[in-house]
């Protein structure tokens, strides 16, 4: 066995809190090599990010300390460098690739400058540094660089910003790079190039790399070795390959054996609660112009989909290919062309005050429960918001109808005076279904509800929902880009690419025996991880 890169050695993280001290990271130790991977993985809360953010000593100190261990890198102790000493391995030896690009990037800065920013030592004239970022974005196969270069994160893919991200952290050659969740939310495909990447630049300089995440198909194709964390302790590590053929733990076995539950078989006689058609959707572009017609940018183009009493229908693609745009036009929350049914009322032509009756009708869940759910009211408040406005009941009224939708969503009435920073994750996205629930609808759509989640979770979530539409009769309209996903919750398909739907179609015979080449991609991609 070689001498480790990294050596981690009975490291407690904690946070302080008054006169007491959370424990988040309880006495770990691992090892890291040279040209190896290492998969941290692991639920929500369980420690992979503080402990991954303990090595570069990222955790808000004071409040965060170290009441035992050691971090070795090149039998250098971390924990007991001075500041000049850790800015000399932060971003040369040891890079770090954070878990939401969008975040982590400057929205103020251009890529080129955010790049050049990292290089070390800086370059000595703008004509190197702009030649280094330009073979930076090469390298990690950003198409244009030149034209990239002067760009903004805002005008990026999901999976351009990634890369942006990929190029910041090997700007230097570090010999270990931790990537935190670096393929989180982003299309199967985009995944698959990302890891593909990371791999390839592995190879190229045979730098190690410490994985944290929570997708173990990831982990299955991408890791050397993994160690599984709960509760802040390491319950198990060994290869890769042992681990998946042979878990230990009972809770490593828990993560492998998760699935969820079969959906409901589908009424062929069930009514048709939304149908659309021709449904286009455009966007203005570039300025206005003296006597000439702004250009526009077609988001969706013609698209048309009917949905059923009881059925689940998936809308699958990468990103930008329309499916969240499609949603907004179903809503009514974006402007477009076409018809547009609900229980078979023409709805297109309504304005909002019409149209706001029959919203209790037609509930949405987003992706980000985080982000939809108002920091500034409590649980109680933001499920009852809908219900106060459409229904107007008496007090009394709508508290039962709070506590009784909590408990059907497996929440605890007791903590409806909390707020959304007080739940995890996977209870903020059931705080945003009892919402949708509360209003008792026919039609959910569901916004890429789960991709934010760990997968235990996700699975948690998606029977659920399948209770709930087994229980009362609900339809939903599914967007995902995880297929996987899709094949266990929908009984019919749409794939979007560039705004059209290119195939649809039942879930089986899309995902078995896809005729269109987009298709056949994205299902390639979803097999490999």
């Amino acid at each position: 066995m070689p001498e480790p890169l990294l050596r981690i050695e009975n490291l407690h993280t904690g946070f302080i809190q008054g006169d007491a001290t959370n424990t988040v990271v309880d006495h770990i130790s691992l090892n890291v090599c040279a040209g190896e991977t290492l998969a941290l993985v692991g639920e929500s809360g369980s420690g992979k990010s503080v402990t991954a953010h303990s090595i570069l000593r990222l955790l808000p100190y004071p409040k965060a300390c170290h009441h035992s261990g050691r971090i070795l890198f090149t039998g250098k102790d971390l924990l007991q460098l001075d500041d000049a000493s850790l800015r000399q391995v932060r971003g040369k030896e040891i890079s770090m690739i954070f878990q939401e690009p969008m975040t982590a990037l400057n929205p103020l800065h251009t890529v080129e400058k955010q790049i050049g920013e990292c290089l070390l030592p800086p370059p000595a004239n703008k004509q190197q540094a702009h030649q280094r970022v330009i073979e930076l974005l090469q390298k990690v196969s950003i198409p244009e660089p030149e034209q990239k270069c002067s760009a903004y994160p805002h005008q990026l893919s999901g999976g351009q910003r990634q890369r942006v991200m990929i190029a910041m952290a090997i700007a230097n050659n570090p010999k270990l790079l931790i990537a935190d969740e670096p393929t989180t939310a982003l299309d199967v495909s985009i995944q698959a190039e990302i890891l593909m990447l990371l791999r390839q630049l592995q190879q190229q300089s045979g730098m190690a790399i410490l994985l944290i995440t929570h997708d173990l198909g990831v982990v299955r194709h991408f890791a050397d070795r993994v160690a599984v964390m709960k509760s802040g302790q390491l319950v198990e590590q060994t290869s890769c390959e042992a681990l998946f053929s042979a878990p230990q733990h009972p809770y490593t076995q828990s993560l492998l054996q998760t699935r969820v539950s079969a959906r409901p078989e589908l009424d062929e006689q069930a009514p048709l609660l939304l149908q659309a058609d021709n449904i286009s959707v455009r966007f203005p572009i570039g300025a206005k112009r003296w006597f000439k017609p702004q250009p526009l940018f077609t988001a969706v183009d013609q698209v048309c989909l009917q949905l059923h009493a009881g059925e689940s229908l998936g809308v699958v693609g990468e990103s930008g290919s329309g499916k969240s745009t499609l949603a907004n036009a179903l809503l009514k929350l974006t402007a477009s062309t076409g018809e547009i049914h609900l229980h078979g009322q023409p709805v297109s032509h309504l304005n909002e005050r019409q149209f706001r009756p029959l919203r209790q009708h037609l509930q949405v869940v987003f992706q980000d429960p985080f982000a939809s759910l108002s920091p500034r009211m409590n649980i109680a408040d933001i499920i009852a918001e809908g219900l106060k406005y459409h229904q107007q009941l008496p007090a009394r009224e709508t508290e039962a109808a709070v506590i009784a939708v909590m408990e059907k969503v497996g929440l605890d009435p007791a903590l409806r005076y909390r707020y959304p920073h007080e739940f995890s994750g996977g209870q903020r996205q059931r705080i945003a279904i009892a919402r949708a629930l509360i209003m008792q609808p026919d039609i959910i759509i569901l916004d890429e509800p789960t991709s934010a989640l760990d997968r235990s979770v996700q699975f948690q979530v998606l029977d659920l929902l399948l209770q709930l539409q087994q229980d009362m009769g609900l339809s939903y309209l599914f967007i995902s880009h995880d297929l996987k996903l899709v094949k266990a919750f929908c009984h019919h398909v749409l794939v979007m690419q560039s705004g059209r739907i290119v195939e649809h179609g039942t879930t089986q015979s899309i995902l078995t025996s896809p005729r269109e080449a987009y298709t056949r991609m994205l299902v390639e991609a979803a097999l490999c991880y």
